[in-house]
């Protein structure tokens, strides 16, 4: 091992569907065991992220020597995916692909987390992300209760907002 983590962002291009939806189903495999057994095929995954996921949301890559480790979705204002290689949790590479989505969100971002997936709802609550609803599960591919976090700019103080 060289020891170089160094972790560059970039956006996603097709060429990286395949690794992208590897990592999504891994990851969602090793940390939200609670999850419903896999409805769709790694290739029906691969399809979703290459047909849907890359061409509707702004989507960024976390590379770490010449390999995607991770990747954010955004579509609109609301982080729609994001997902670490799981061996790989916990070494900053969430953080930096947020860092990205928040330099992006001026007017604020949202994002669906389960209420089950206690890590995930820390770590957005660590960047600034507050609970401002939650839903039994009826609403979701899976059927499980979650919530909707929302994080914020913070103004500039001395700004003020001109009322129409």
């Amino acid at each position: 091992m060289d020891g170089d983590n160094t972790t560059v962002i970039r956006f996603a291009e097709m060429e990286d569907a395949e690794i992208i939806a590897r990592i999504h189903v891994d990851s969602r495999a090793a940390t939200m065991p609670y999850l419903p057994a896999q409805r769709y095929t790694l290739a029906e995954v691969i399809d979703w992220i290459r047909d849907v996921v890359l061409r509707t949301c702004r989507t960024t890559v976390a590379v770490r020597r010449d390999e995607v480790v991770g990747y954010a979705a955004v579509e609109g204002a609301v982080l729609d995916q994001l997902y670490v290689r799981p061996d790989l949790l916990r070494q900053g590479i969430g953080t930096l692909l947020l860092d990205e989505v928040l330099r992006d969100g001026s007017g604020g971002v949202s994002l669906r987390v389960f209420q089950q997936n206690t890590e995930a709802r820390a770590f957005y609550e660590r960047h600034g992300f507050v609970l401002i609803d939650s839903s039994d599960g009826s609403d979701n591919m899976e059927g499980l209760p979650d919530m909707v976090l929302r994080w914020m700019p913070a103004r500039e103080p001395g700004l003020v907002e001109e009322r129409q």
